[in-house]
């Protein structure tokens, strides 16, 4: 039996659920298990190639779940016994340690570059970051040595556990899910940008809505589906270009399907923060999947990306009137942003895709599970 599981992400997470375990449960049906913490009951996927289980309702506050609410999924993977438990946050660390001390083999599977991260938290103080982040990245090494394996979603976080060979399973897009032939009569299309994820400042949600509400054609629309704090939603009601804003709020994949086919490019516009420059943000590869010329912000390692698949164009991600421009390219140039769109679609068949990197876990799985 294999077990994954998580106090912080949603049974319906997409690397979780549809990615990772629906491609093990295809290889080992019936034999797979997700843990959650949500209060929403046990389930059996539509499949029926792998269980959800609920370890019950979600702790208030993060202290609360990162100890009762730990230790409750601790005691419940105890008493299954797995063979293998994967488990997909940070702070589950400590609690896999005592899981792999009673002999389950434990997968670290390491979404994001924690000290990375640890820089740009707005609720730390500026001077303790470093510090911080330093402290992070040693307790964090130091844990992960004690599980059976790493599981690493990009190079950059790989680079943080340098004595323990991460396997390296990044986290593109499936092939099928986003793919959409009928979006290259990019002409057909209204003037509509798209942009899909968590909403926060410091992914330029201010600069898109002001760079929209820039454009000279009052038709052009940005599509916004994700959620956003109460403070940060009342100063994007008061920014000029609001009026301009589809709001969606949380989407499944199917509405993030339907949103994407009716635009014109996707956007994908990080500050420079540590945690963003080494990233592989889910939606710039999602956007090319559903042959989508991107504007994305100008790092190095986005333009080795964008440039070497020619698949879209680089901005300053503060500069609103840079963003605009940008997007009026993209309606004054229909056919080369249709071009864009294929070359993208192109490159996430040929290098980026879900189908690829999934044989890298299912390889990792074989050699920790016995023959069957």
């Amino acid at each position: 039996m294999v077990v994954h599981f998580t106090t912080v992400h949603p049974r319906t997470d997409t690397r979780i659920r549809l990615k990772e375990v629906a491609s093990l449960a295809r290889v080992w049906p019936g034999r797979v298990t997700i843990f959650v913490q949500d209060g929403n009951g046990d389930e059996v996927d539509l499949d029926g190639l792998f269980a959800i289980h609920d370890t019950g309702p979600p702790e208030r506050g993060r202290l609360r779940r990162m100890t009762l609410g730990a230790w409750r999924m601790y005691a419940a993977i105890r008493t299954a016994r797995p063979k293998v438990a994967h488990f997909h946050d940070p702070e589950l660390l400590p609690w896999a340690a005592l899981l792999r001390f009673s002999g389950i083999q434990t997968i670290y599977d390491a979404h994001e570059d924690l000290p990375a991260a640890t820089l740009s938290k707005p609720y730390v103080n500026p001077i303790l970051r470093k510090p911080l982040a330093a402290t992070v990245a040693v307790i964090e090494g130091l844990l992960a040595r004690m599980c059976t394996r790493i599981v690493a979603a990009t190079p950059s976080i790989s680079r943080n556990f340098p004595h323990s060979q991460p396997q390296l399973v990044q986290n593109f897009p499936l092939l099928k899910e986003l793919q959409n032939s009928d979006h290259l009569s990019l002409g057909q299309t209204l003037p509509h940008f798209a942009y899909v994820g968590g909403i926060t400042r410091i992914r330029a949600a201010v600069e898109m809505v002001q760079a929209v509400g820039l454009m000279a054609d009052d038709a052009v629309r940005l599509q916004m589906a994700g959620t956003f704090s109460v403070a940060l939603g009342q100063e994007l009601q008061q920014t000029q270009g609001w009026n301009r804003v589809d709001l969606y709020g949380w989407a499944d994949r199917a509405k993030v399907s339907s949103i994407l086919s009716e635009c014109r490019a996707g956007l994908v516009l990080y500050y420079p923060e540590p945690n963003h420059v080494r990233a592989q943000p889910n939606k710039l590869f999602e956007y090319m999947s559903a042959s989508l010329p991107v504007i994305a912000s100008d790092f190095p390692l986005w333009r080795e990306i964008v440039d070497s698949s020619g698949c879209g164009l680089l901005v300053d991600p503060k500069d609103p009137k840079a963003i605009a421009d940008a997007m009026q390219w993209i309606l004054d140039h229909p056919a080369e942003a249709v071009e864009m769109g294929r070359r993208g679609r192109k490159a996430i068949e040929q290098r980026y895709n879900w189908e690829a990197e999934s044989e890298k876990l299912i390889a990792l799985y074989r050699d920790l599970l016995p023959a069957s």
